[in-house]
C-alpha cells in the first residue's frame, strides 16, 4: 500500500503498522507513540502522527472522536460502533443491528451521510472499583469530573 503510493516503508512506519494492526485498543497518537518508543527509541512524535494520518487518507484506518480528549485511531474499518467506559476512558468495538435506518425527526436543510452510535457506561473492572470503594454507579470519576469542569 504504501510502495505503490510511492512512499518508503521505513523502520519506523514499520513498528507503527505493526502496533496498528488488529488493534483493538483505540490508541491515541502520544500512547501509539510511548508504545513505539519503548520498542524504538528515537522515533519521533512527528512521526507518528504524520504515519496514521497517511494511514488515514489511504483509509486502511479511522479517526475517533468520542470527544472529551484526544483523537483515537481505528485499523476496524469494518461496520461496527463503540462503547466508552466513562471511568477510565476505555474504548471497545460493538455491532449494532438497524444504525443504517436511524435517522433524525424533524431534522430540515440537513444531509446524514453517516450514522456513528456511541454508547457509554462503565466497564467491569471499573465497576468492580467503583463497589469496593462505595462510589455509586451514577458517580463519575474524579478523572472525568475534572474533564468537565475544564
Amino acid at each position: 500500500m504504501y510502495r505503490s503510493q510511492g512512499r518508503k516503508i521505513t523502520p519506523q512506519r514499520q513498528l507503527l503498522f505493526q502496533l496498528m494492526h488488529e488493534n483493538d485498543r483505540h490508541p491515541t497518537a502520544e500512547a501509539l507513540f510511548a508504545e513505539a518508543s519503548a520498542q524504538m527509541p528515537g522515533i519521533s512524535l512527528r512521526t507518528v502522527y504524520q504515519t496514521l494520518n497517511e494511514l488515514a487518507e489511504m483509509g486502511e484506518l479511522q479517526f475517533i472522536d468520542i470527544g472529551g480528549g484526544a483523537t483515537r485511531f481505528d485499523p476496524n474499518l469494518d461496520d461496527h460502533h463503540h462503547v466508552v467506559c466513562t471511568d477510565c476512558g476505555q474504548i471497545r468495538d460493538v455491532h449494532v443491528k438497524g444504525t443504517a435506518a436511524l435517522r433524525p425527526l424533524d431534522l430540515e436543510d440537513f444531509t446524514v451521510s453517516e450514522v456513528g452510535v456511541v454508547f457509554q457506561g462503565v466497564c467491569s473492572s471499573c465497576e468492580k472499583s467503583r463497589a469496593k470503594t462505595g462510589r455509586s454507579a451514577h458517580a463519575k470519576s474524579p478523572a472525568l469530573q475534572a474533564k468537565i469542569s475544564k
